[in-house]
């Protein structure tokens, strides 16, 4: 399948200013212009926001001229629709800045403050708010995949490694998760400007359709359901009681939360998206504790009780993790997503309560059997339960029907790639699915892996120094 292939013209930049913080570390902030549409560049510019991280140092004795510049490594994030931390608070900077490394961490474009994508924003696009508003909004964020991310990528390194020969002009890119994805992307797209590149629990399903990636992160999340009921069986009962609360006072619309939107049995049962993650177990245990707590002592759910679950995913601030979910699986034209995890899910008997002919949800598991939690899954009742969703549900739809998708990955140029690769994949991956990993690096050629069945998805930020020593001994050491 051809990638679109385009002119990619450096970044502008518009404003930067550098801080020292605690470390000691000096960080700057940087904000960056680039096309909206690389295949039209008239049809506007965006703002990219980046930090760039390295060590500061007080030398003894002025140099005589400037040190060399330190070579870049960028960190792309997980997602999609998650900015950055700041670098003193991310694992990776201490690791990469030892290390001899600059680190970039770039919002993806819509994220973040890269002209972050908001129901707000997306009506005051020209025409977002008229008669062809969903067109005008779905045109846009077809542009937010990671296609337009590796060509942000590669515009931003052009401006900053302006004047460097070329083989210092390259960098190294660190991708987690959706990160990952782009990463990939950027192997098949543009090659050229990379040096290196480590993922962790990003190894993309190359050549799945979406249905494919569901069957597998469903089977996972079952067995995950298994692991936390061992665990904590007791919730078997405890979730049913809330669940017959929540239908018997909020109805067929659900119980209205304090911040908007409505909390029902579906919306609470999406929590299990935490069991990928290490402590994601107890984190969801913890959430039904006080939902429990709230209804034994005062017969309703108060607004303490539901603050926990009201954030516990942060679709309403990040929207793009909601509406280009599973946009990211569909690789190239006569891709439809078309709600590909609520139809597998609705194909499971394990997951009744997907079935909308059912009346009540607590009851649609047999007395003792417990009910299950999803996973990683975004399902048309997301654009119906929260506030930020809710006036993008024509947009969501018309998503989820397009097939019109640029590829997104390059087998063959895959299949004969020269930049050296270093994943960490995890063979408990929830989000993911083990086999799909394996396959696709299987299809990278010089790729070194690192795989563990002791870590999960978010590693990389419970067990960083196991993780960096791992990719960073594929990259220095040598086969025994």
């Amino acid at each position: 399948m051809a990638l679109q292939r385009l002119a990619i013209p450096a970044a502008k930049l518009l404003r930067s200013k550098s801080h020292i913080v605690p470390g000691p570390l000096l960080v700057t902030e940087h904000f960056f212009q680039v096309p909206l549409d690389y295949a039209n560049p008239s049809a506007g510019s965006i703002t990219l926001f980046g930090r760039s991280a390295t060590k500061h140092e007080v030398p003894i004795v002025a140099p005589d001229e400037p040190p060399p510049a330190k070579p870049w490594i960028v960190y792309l994030e997980g997602g999609p629709g998650f900015g950055n931390r700041e670098p003193q608070d991310h694992t990776l900077t201490r690791a990469a800045v030892s290390r001899g490394y600059q680190v970039l961490y770039l919002d993806h474009r819509g994220v973040g403050l890269s002209t972050p994508v908001s129901t707000a924003m997306l009506a005051r696009l020209p025409g977002g708010d008229g008669p062809n508003a969903v067109d005008v909004q779905t045109s846009y964020l077809k542009l937010m995949r990671q296609d337009n991310t590796v060509r942000d990528c590669e515009s931003v390194r052009k401006l900053l490694t302006e004047g460097l020969p070329e083989h210092k002009a390259r960098w190294s890119v660190f991708g987690q998760s959706y990160g990952g994805f782009i990463s990939t992307s950027y192997l098949s797209l543009h090659p050229e400007g990379l040096r290196e590149v480590f993922l962790t629990g990003g190894l993309p399903p190359v050549g799945k359709t979406p249905e494919q990636v569901y069957e597998a992160t469903f089977q996972k999340t079952i067995e995950r359901n298994a692991v936390y009921y061992q665990k904590f069986p007791e919730d078997v009962e405890v979730l049913r009681q809330i669940a017959t609360y929540i239908e018997e006072e909020g109805g067929d619309q659900g119980l209205p939360l304090p911040g908007g939107g409505f909390l029902t049995v579906p919306r609470l049962l999406t929590s299990g998206i935490a069991f990928g993650s290490h402590g994601g177990l107890d984190h969801v245990h913890a959430v039904l504790v006080h939902l429990k707590a709230s209804l034994d002592q005062f017969g309703f759910l108060t607004r303490a009780s539901l603050a926990p679950l009201e954030a516990f995913t942060a679709f309403d601030t990040n929207i793009i993790y909601a509406i280009l979910h599973e946009a990211i699986y569909c690789d190239g034209p006569g891709s439809a997503s078309n709600w590909a995890a609520n139809r597998v899910g609705k194909s499971l008997a394990q997951y009744p309560w997907l079935c909308r002919d059912n009346t009540s949800v607590a009851s649609s598991a047999s007395p003792g059997q417990p009910l299950l939690f999803s996973g990683e899954m975004i399902f048309p009742f997301h654009f119906e339960t929260y506030p930020e969703l809710i006036p993008l549900r024509g947009v969501a739809e018309r998503l989820a029907s397009a097939t019109d998708w640029p590829a997104l990955y390059d087998v063959d140029q895959l299949r004969k790639n020269d930049v050296p690769v270093y994943a960490t994949s995890y063979i408990n991956d929830m989000y993911l699915g083990y086999d799909i990993a394996k396959e696709t690096a299987n299809l990278i050629k010089g790729i070194k892996t690192f795989e563990t069945n002791t870590m999960y998805h978010n590693a990389v930020r419970v067990k960083p120094e196991e993780v960096f020593q791992n990719l960073f001994s594929l990259r220095d050491d040598v086969i025994d």
